[in-house]
């Protein structure tokens, strides 16, 4: 493990926007299997793991050994440093590509993977789980796309404005606007 490791790619410093990952990160201090650190923690090992998995593809977390549990192969991780250090030059360009990738198809398979494991994680024998599912087709002529889109943009920025203060209960809100495939018969 190195002292420090220096963040000159914005992707590093990105994948560091989560508050879970840097959760996770502190617990890579020493080597964790994800069961580990998800018990620490009080999360899914799947949900830590997909962390980590986006930890170790930017370079910021490493397999350092693996174990063999009931049959199955369990890797032990471990921070790549103590601490790092944010290039200056990445002050301010943070977030710039996140917004442009929102517009990807990527980004939204990451984003349904981020909404399978929270409510994975969800406990269903609580006697009240305060949530709301929403589904429709919208219907946009081409010339009007940029402006729907903005739109769509615009209504969400101003509800987390108006309800993003650090009181009540905190709900994650994921929308998800695709073109829709060909109806099968």
């Amino acid at each position: 493990m190195r002292d420090v490791l220096y963040l000159e790619q914005i992707e590093q410093a990105e994948v560091l926007l989560k508050p879970q990952r840097v959760e996770v990160l502190r617990q890579l201090a020493e080597p964790r299997t994800c069961t580990e650190v998800a018990a620490r923690l009080d999360q899914t090992p799947q949900r830590v793991y997909y962390h980590v998995k986006q930890l170790v593809a930017a370079g910021l977390v490493e397999l350092v050994n693996e174990r063999k549990v009931r049959g199955i192969t369990e890797g032990i991780y471990q921070a790549a440093a103590r601490s790092y250090w944010l290039s200056p030059r990445l002050v301010g360009r943070i977030g710039l590509r996140r917004a442009r990738d929102e517009l990807s198809l990527g980004y939204l398979l990451d984003l349904m993977e981020d909404v399978q494991a929270d409510i994975a994680a969800l406990d269903r024998a609580a006697p009240e789980l305060p949530s709301i599912g929403v589904s429709g087709e919208i219907r946009v002529p081409a010339e009007q796309r940029q402006q729907f889109l903005h739109d769509l943009q615009t209504a969400l920025q101003e509800l987390f404005t108006r309800y993003g203060g650090s009181e009540g209960d905190a709900f994650k809100l994921a929308v998800a606007c695709y073109p829709k495939g060909n109806d099968h018969d």
